[in-house]
């Protein structure tokens, strides 16, 4: 089955509050078989992975699986702390230098339980996630 899309799971595996999306991740797999999902190890080379991003990321100060799409948000306005402030830097420069058109985060909050986490991220990727258009 050919893959149409992906998205990004961004976390660490030995930090159980900074791993909820990892742990989860087969679970994802299964319910969005047509979606390449997968983890990626750091965020030093993620501009390799195109300009329209979709990532999974654990956050500080939400109550609930949130979706951001403002990069200004995670790191000047602190409506969001990313788990990993290196990510939010990270996107804001490839934007500025023109290589990221857009980031779609679903932003998981530290130590949430899985099945909330599962369900909660199965209904924002349902309702959310719009496949890449590929053409040629």
């Amino acid at each position: 089955m050919e893959k149409k899309g992906k998205i990004l799971i961004v976390g660490n595996p030995l930090v159980r509050d900074d791993s909820v999306p990892i742990r989860i991740m087969p679970q994802l797999k299964k319910a969005f078989p047509k979606i390449e999902i997968r983890e990626i190890d750091g965020v030093e080379n993620i501009e390799e992975e195109g300009r329209d991003l979709t990532i999974i990321d654990s956050a500080d100060g939400i109550e609930k699986v949130e979706i951001i799409t403002d990069l200004e948000a995670i790191v000047m306005q602190k409506i969001y702390t990313m788990h990993d402030f290196d990510l939010g830097i990270t996107l804001r420069l490839l934007k500025r230098m023109g290589k990221l058109d857009s980031a779609l985060i679903f932003a998981v909050p530290r130590k949430y339980p899985e099945k909330k986490a599962l369900i909660e991220l199965k209904e924002k990727i349902t309702k959310n996630y719009i496949v890449p258009n590929k053409l040629g």
